[in-house]
Order: structure tokens, then sequence, then C-alpha cells
């Protein structure tokens, strides 16, 4: 594990410089781009150096994707993220935030799950309703990682940003625990009535959800108090950030509460009572540095690893066309999963179509959604789900993620 992690560390670093110095393109794309290059000989090394394809292929294999991001990164991520997010101005796009992490995940899973069942049908590829209903609830949350990397770069107004921030912060947390309640429904055998299946899934819901921002919310708050009182010791401050980050996801797994959404709170409560973005103090100066380079670190690694681990697939003709085509479905179903909560609340803006617009085109999906399909057998139609789930990530992060700033200039211009 250590000695694949490294040498994926160094791969990132490389390619991070050269997308520096020439390429010029946000650090997430660039990342993934010269991933997708470096496939090319890695491929071609297959029939002329099969040890070094076999060694390569071995290091993908032993990170092992969704155990690194979910069980790994995932807590780090969403903590850098939220410690540098303005809870004032999260409070004023609550109820937006609120109904797009929530109804807005769940309208979409239904739609995504109903349109792909459909076109299964239409092309002849076998993919039972509830499999379908799977890949809608693991590619309908916004991956915050995608999103809060290139909305860095992208020109977009605070308002707006904060949107798709927030909703990006809180809605992996909600995807997943929709996840797993469809597939509880899933793995059900004859023993469990509708009843019983139902009740497991509220049970699951107060346990992730509610237990998780509660749990997230004591963490932060212990945390905070600690680093409060280390105004002389920056290091040490460092140490609880990082210690409430690893001890409160460890205590989170423990207890099978949402550890991404206890590190939101976490990092939203400590980052805005210390003020870390104002970076005057020792303490603010050394939290905010050590999260942003530990942030680069992991996001580096995430996306190299994203791109490089494409070789692994088949791809055949009838994914191709099932990729293209859930590619449109998921663009249409988070269009309408953003419209119809949004005509819930009142808004002073003359055209809400453009900030629909944005929002549909800002919700990228990312590792979460590969990490989510990687989680799934062959008999829950894992190999099928995760070879669409690639086309839309890879779409979703460089054809998006590099657009998004024109999409915002021309529809303001």
């Amino acid at each position: 594990m250590f000695e694949s992690f490294s040498i994926i560390f160094t791969i990132a670093t490389i390619f991070n410089f050269i997308n520096y110095k020439w390429l010029k393109l946000p650090t997430t794309i660039g990342l993934m781009i010269l991933s997708l290059v470096l496939i090319i000989p890695i491929t071609l090394s297959k029939t002329i150096f099969p040890e070094f394809y076999t060694f390569f292929c071995d290091i993908i294999v032993t990170i092992d994707f969704k155990t690194f991001l979910i069980n790994g990164i995932l807590s780090f991520l969403l903590f850098a993220g939220a410690l540098h997010v303005n809870i004032g101005a999260l409070a004023k796009e609550k109820k937006s935030i609120f109904l797009f992490a929530t109804l807005g995940v769940l309208i979409s899973t239904f739609l995504v799950g109903g349109f792909i069942f459909l076109c299964t049908q239409l092309i002849g590829v076998e993919l039972p309703f509830i499999h379908a209903l799977l890949f809608g609830a693991l590619i309908s949350p916004t991956d915050p990682i995608a999103v809060m990397a290139i909305l860095k770069e992208a020109n977009i107004s605070k308002s707006l940003g904060i949107k798709i921030e927030g909703e990006s912060l809180f809605n992996d947390g909600i995807g997943v625990v929709v996840f797993s309640g469809i597939l509880l429904i899933a793995t059900a055998t004859g023993e469990h009535n509708t009843a019983e299946i139902g009740a497991e899934i509220g049970t699951l819901f107060l346990e992730e959800v509610i237990g998780g921002l509660v749990y997230g919310f004591v963490i932060g708050f212990l945390g905070l108090k600690c680093v409060q009182l280390l105004k002389e010791n920056p290091q040490l401050a460092v140490m609880i950030t990082l210690a409430v980050v690893m001890g409160g996801t460890a205590g989170a797994f423990l207890l099978h509460i949402s550890a991404p959404l206890a590190m939101v709170v976490a990092g939203l409560l400590i980052g805005n009572k210390i003020n870390v973005n104002e970076d005057k103090n020792p303490v603010q100066k050394a939290i905010n540095s050590f999260w942003e380079i530990l942030d680069d670190v992991f996001n580096g690694v995430l996306f190299v690893l994203i791109g490089l681990a494409i070789h692994l697939l088949n791809f055949n003709i009838d994914y191709i066309i099932l990729g293209v085509l859930a590619v449109l479905i998921v663009l249409l179903s988070r269009f309408a999963s953003v419209l119809l909560p949004y005509s819930l609340l009142k808004h002073d803006e003359q055209k809400p179509i453009k900030t629909i617009t944005i929002l549909t085109w800002g919700g990228l999906r990312g590792g979460i959604s590969i990490a989510l399909a990687l989680s799934l057998n062959k008999e829950l139609s894992g190999d099928l789900i995760l070879h669409i789930t690639y086309i839309i990530v890879l779409f979703s992060i460089i054809v998006q993620g590099l657009s998004i700033g024109k999409v915002v200039k021309k529809l303001y211009q």
C-alpha cells in the first residue's frame, strides 16, 4: 500500500509541475488529462514489457480505490474544504442547500434510475430496475472534491458559489444513505417484509445523517476549545485538527454514523470560530497552510488515480452507447432536480433559469461515484454500472469542469 501510494504521489507531483508550468489548466483537470495520456504508453507496454504492465496494474489494484477514498482521504478533503466555507454565507442559502441536498438527490435518483432502465431495455442490455436505481443513487450527489477544486478557478458570484459548494458538501452524505437504503432493498431476502426494510432504512437515516451531524458538532466543539487554548503553539493546534479528522473518522466508523457529514460540520465549526481565512495569527496561518497543502496532495493523488484506473476497464460498444446516453440523462435529471426544489423558494433574481443552468452544469461527479460503483459486485450489475459511471465522471470533470467558467461568462455578460 505504501509503495503504491508513493508511486502515485510522485506521478501526481510531476504532473502538477507540468500542468503548472505549461498546460495551465485547473489542477484537477490537468492531472486527469495527463493521467489519461499516460495510459497510452502503459497500454502499449502490455505486449512489449508485460512485467512493467503487470507491475503498474498491481499498483492501482493494491491501493483499493473504494477503501482509499471512502474510508481514507474523503474525511480529510471534506474537512479541508469545509474549513474555509463561511457559515454566515452558508446560512443565507440554507433553504436552497437543504432542498438540493435532500429532495434534489431523491428526484435525481429516481429520474436517472428510471430513464437508464428504459435505455437498457431499448438497446438490449440487462439491468434490473432496482440496480438502475442504485446507479441513480450513486451518480446523483455532486462530488464536493471535484466541485470545490474546480470552483476555486471559476469566476462565479459568491452567492452562486456557496450554493454549489454547500450542496456538494452535504449531499454526498445524503447520497450515500440513499444508496445504502436502496442497496438494502436490492439485497433483501424473502424473509424481510416491506415494513422491516422501511424500518431499517429509517434507522439508517437517523443513525447516519442525524448521528453524523450531532457527532460532528461534538468533536468539532471539543477540537475548537483545545485549539483556542493554544495561541502560542500553532504546531500542536494543527495536530489537534488532524486528530479531530483521524480520530473522529475512526469513531464514526465504530458508531456506524456518517463520517463525511461529521467532518463537514467539524470543519465548518472550527474554521469559522477561529477565522482561519483571516490568516493573521500563528495558529490561523499554520492551520490554513497545513490543510491547504494536505488538500492539494490528496486531490492530486485522487484525480491521478481516477485517470490511471481506467485502463483496468474493458469497454464494449454497448457500454459506450449506454454511457453516452447516461451523460445526457444525468444532465437532464440534474436540471429537473434543481429546477423543482428551486421553484419552491423565493428569489430576487429576474431570470432564475440562469442560476439553474449553472447549478446544473456545475454539478460535477467524481471519485465518490466511482467508489460506490466499485462496491457493487456482479450480482448487482457492478461491472456495467462502473463502466457507465466512469464515462460520466470523465465527461463531468473534463468537459463540464473546463467549460463552467465560459458558461458563467456567456450567461452573465
